[in-house]
């Protein structure tokens, strides 16, 4: 799907277990083969622990140039990283505001390493702390649930983050990750969102494609009607 001017809709599947992933599946590389937000979480930052630039090394080999990946970096020293994931592949640097002293320093080295910039901001940070590094990114995720572990319950309360930086931030493109599924999807999208990381709804599903369908429209569908209603 094509990127940008916080327009058409983006969803794909977040991997986040390292266990088989240097060997993807058959199914999972046909979902990969889209785009992914592959997220590297040591206990630094996180309770949870899954895996790093050798894995991403790996898929990026396996599966060639076409897929989309977006770091999500839940590490609490994500400048040291940068380098790594640039070599191994990584189309999309995703770091979190808490994480960092220098937010401006490190945006430019992502650029300067070659790949866009993410900027993500945990349940209990303001969406205004945010605002200052907006329009030097590429694009902004607002965390729906805690980051470091899968399945959990969707906040329904961050929507309001979202609109506002719709509101204020027309064209950027702006993420949602966490207990976001087909039950979920419509919020995420009415709210301004879309770019969706999906994990659980989407690898526990009986048709992983038809899930990544399903929230892809919904998001391009409501994108749509926002610039109609303009």
């Amino acid at each position: 799907v094509t990127r940008g001017a916080g327009g058409s809709g983006r969803a794909g599947p977040g991997a986040r277990g390292a266990a088989g992933a240097a060997r993807p599946s058959r199914c999972a590389r046909g979902n990969l083969r889209a785009g992914a937000s592959l997220s590297s979480a040591p206990r630094h930052f996180v309770p949870n622990i899954t895996f790093g630039h050798p894995v991403v090394e790996s898929l990026r080999k396996r599966l060639g140039q076409e897929p989309f990946f977006d770091m999500h970096m839940m590490v609490a020293a994500p400048e040291q990283w940068v380098k790594p994931m640039a070599v191994a592949g990584a189309n999309q640097y995703t770091f979190h505001l808490e994480a960092t002293d220098n937010p401006g320093a490190l945006i430019k080295d992502i650029r300067e390493n070659g790949m866009k910039v993410g900027l993500a901001i945990k349940p209990g940070t303001t969406v205004e702390h945010l605002a200052p590094w907006a329009n030097q990114i590429d694009m902004a995720l607002v965390m729906t649930v805690e980051p470091g572990f899968g399945g959990q319950k969707f906040m329904e309360d961050m929507m309001s983050k979202v609109q506002w930086l719709r509101t204020q931030f027309p064209s950027l493109d702006i993420e949602v990750d966490g207990g976001v599924g087909p039950d979920t999807i419509h919020k995420c999208a009415e709210a301004g969102a879309n770019m969706i990381v999906s994990g659980s709804a989407i690898m526990k599903s009986a048709d992983p494609r038809s899930v990544i369908n399903l929230l892809r429209n919904v998001c391009s569908e409501a994108a749509q009607k926002r610039s109609l209603d303009r």
